[in-house]
């Protein structure tokens, strides 16, 4: 279901989502392997973002990271 068929009133939406969950609907439920790839998707991201870099474009990245990390005043 796209976000955009959801209710937006919050008590609308908890009865959907109860009623998903005890399968008293027809709404499709997200399939149990589409899930796990959400749910990777952080780690995922990062690891595919890396392999499209060149070296050259992941040293800038790594080195903008360095100035701003390093040149934050400390805190008293």
């Amino acid at each position: 279901m796209p976000s955009s068929d959801r209710p937006r009133d919050r008590n609308q939406l908890a009865k959907l989502i109860v009623d998903q969950a005890t399968g008293e609907t027809d709404e499709p439920q997200i399939p149990d392997d589409k899930r796990a790839d959400r749910q990777a998707g952080g780690r995922a991201g990062g690891k595919a973002r890396a392999a499209a870099l060149t070296p050259e474009e992941r040293q800038a990245i790594a080195r903008k990271a360095s100035r701003a990390r390093w040149s934050k005043p400390e805190r008293e």
